[in-house]
């Protein structure tokens, strides 16, 4: 065991014998007095009035929180609240991300479960303990890059022996065709550490665009609201902003209304957008509602908001999520309103092939009284009749002939598109669960429950005729029957009829926490089953699955980001 040890020891390179650069990279200056004061005890300032470390990172307002409570917690940083809030706001406006950077990584701010690619030696050294979105959230010189190793190696040792290091090279030798990655005798982190100074660099065209066009948030106004909750389904409303105390935040009003059931949602709030585009806002309501089978996430007392702004100011996205592990959420998408018409949407999300009287509701602001050849659905679509119509939608009546081109259509009235609004198909094909992997959480005794919405959606074969291949045609969410099916991962398996409850409208309420005397050895109610949905095209029954693991609570939480107002 020494003997193992010892080699251990002398495999890991010292990163003080590592070679410097020859010439260092600029640095960004730090003017803001503020940030001065408080960093610059232990960040050394230069001629050039870059500040050591700080200088040569960027990052999203999370990225700087981040790095903000660990200086308090590990270094003796003491700051008053106001203090952490203007330097959050100070790094993330001179320290930050251009937009086009920050986009691809907005699922990490969102709370949003996505799968990542990566190459392998990224994969191994950094993404084996934390989404890889967060090192992409992150732009820093090389020496920065090695820094960081030595950060995580001096308070994380174990990931030298995890990740960073490999103590068995590969063996010698001409390697197979496709596999000569395997013969890079250099250690993972050094590959890691080259493949984000290439990618993740400090001084990019789009951070020097961004820098000189930044300018001030003018988002005051009415803004119309188009989105998706999942299990409740699209949702449509607006927004008026109005100006806050400083010219970066902003106090708002909402409204919104679920197109399935007509229930209605109001909310006032606050926000503050970061770097000119990036928008962090909280919001409440005075009639929360708990979540339930029946109304997926319910009416939270509280939410948080996280957008990108379009450069032009004109649009944005994003995700509006709550929960003990923000899984309820909306996906958002707010045009600001005008003098002009808006179209946003319809309440339904496919039409098939050969139906006739089909009635269409069309969402928007500022539609035009129009008449019936003035609403255009594309080709193989006619609408025969204008139901009722308003400022904010208009139903229609549309036939669909039996020779319609399958696919996504626009939805215009005059002049004005929603791109990709409704669907025409000529048969469902299969279906898909919504999410295909999900994670949920035992609670109820000392921890919060983590829930879990499924959703079953509809898929076209699409151009080709060949179900499963990348021209499929997404029709959307249908209605399905339910059940669980046992995972098994070992014999005699029994984790079904211990995990959870799974109601009629596919909402998974975990069961409790803690050790259950019913069970072999009383241990806890975790586990992995099947969801499984079963919808019915003309009578053939059509299955999908999506694998649930049902685990213990998030004991620690290392950390929540309090960016938003």
């Amino acid at each position: 065991m020494r003997a193992l040890l010892a080699t251990a020891v002398v495999a890991i390179p010292l990163l003080a014998q590592r070679p410097a650069e020859t010439k260092p990279e600029e640095g960004i200056p730090v003017t803001d007095a503020l940030v001065i004061q408080k960093c610059g005890s232990c960040h050394t300032k230069d001629d050039k009035g870059n500040l050591s470390r700080i200088s040569w990172e960027r990052t999203t307002p999370e990225g700087w929180e981040e790095a903000i409570k660990r200086m308090i917690r590990l270094n003796g940083l003491t700051l008053k609240p106001e203090e952490a809030r203007a330097i959050v706001k100070s790094l993330s406006t001179t320290h930050g991300l251009a937009p086009e950077e920050a986009k691809p990584v907005m699922y990490v701010p969102e709370q949003r479960i996505q799968d990542e690619t990566m190459d392998d030696a990224v994969r191994g050294a950094c993404a084996s303990c934390h989404a890889i979105g967060r090192a992409r959230s992150w732009r820093r010189s090389k020496d920065e890059w090695n820094l960081l190793v030595a950060m995580h190696s001096g308070y994380f040792q174990v990931a030298d022996f995890m990740s960073f290091y490999r103590f068995m090279p590969p063996s010698d030798g001409p390697a197979p065709p496709g596999q000569e990655q395997a013969r890079d005798r250099r250690q993972p982190v050094d590959v890691a550490v080259e493949s984000l100074s290439k990618d993740l660099p400090l001084h990019t065209p789009e951070w020097a665009a961004w820098r000189a066009r930044m300018r001030a948030p003018k988002l005051t106004g009415r803004w119309i609201v188009s989105g998706y909750q999942a299990g409740r389904g699209k949702v449509t409303g607006e927004m008026v902003i109005e100006p806050g105390a400083a010219e970066d935040e902003f106090s708002t009003n909402l409204k919104l209304t679920y197109l399935k059931d007509g229930a209605t949602v109001a909310r006032t709030g606050k926000s503050l957008v970061y770097t000119g585009y990036t928008w962090r806002g909280r919001s409440r309501t005075n009639s929360a509602v708990a979540p339930a089978p029946g109304n997926a996430g319910g009416n939270p007392a509280e939410l948080r908001e996280v957008m990108w702004v379009a450069p032009d100011q004109s649009s944005m996205e994003g995700r509006w999520f709550w929960g003990a592990y923000e899984e309820f959420g909306y996906d958002v998408k707010l045009t600001r309103a005008g003098d002009g018409p808006i179209v946003t949407g319809t309440d339904r999300a496919m039409l098939k092939s050969g139906s006739a009287a089909q009635r269409v509701r069309i969402y928007g602001d500022n539609l035009p009284k129009a008449a019936a050849a003035e609403i255009d659905f594309g080709t193989g679509v006619a609408v025969k009749r204008i139901v009722d119509q308003s400022a904010s939608q208009i139903t229609v009546e549309v036939d669909v002939d039996a020779k319609a081109i399958g696919g996504k259509r626009d939805v215009s009235v005059r002049r004005t598109v929603a791109p990709n609004a409704i669907a025409i198909y000529d048969k469902v094909d299969y279906i898909k669960v919504k999410p295909d992997t999900a994670l949920a959480r035992l609670g109820g005794a000392g921890h919060p429950k983590g829930f879990q919405q499924f959703e079953a959606w509809a898929y076209n074969r699409g151009p080709d005729d060949k179900p499963n291949t990348p021209d499929d045609i997404e029709l959307g969410p249908v209605d399905a029957e339910w059940s669980v099916e046992e995972f098994y991962a070992v014999y005699g398996d029994d984790d079904k009829g211990f995990v959870g409850a799974l109601s009629p409208q596919a909402f998974f309420t975990p069961a409790q926490e803690g050790p259950n005397p019913k069970r072999r050895f009383s241990r806890n109610n975790y586990g992995d089953v099947w969801v499984v949905a079963t919808y019915k095209e003309d009578g053939k029954p059509l299955t999908a699955k999506s694998y649930l693991v049902v685990t213990v609570p998030l004991y620690v939480r290392w950390d929540q980001p309090e960016v938003a107002q």
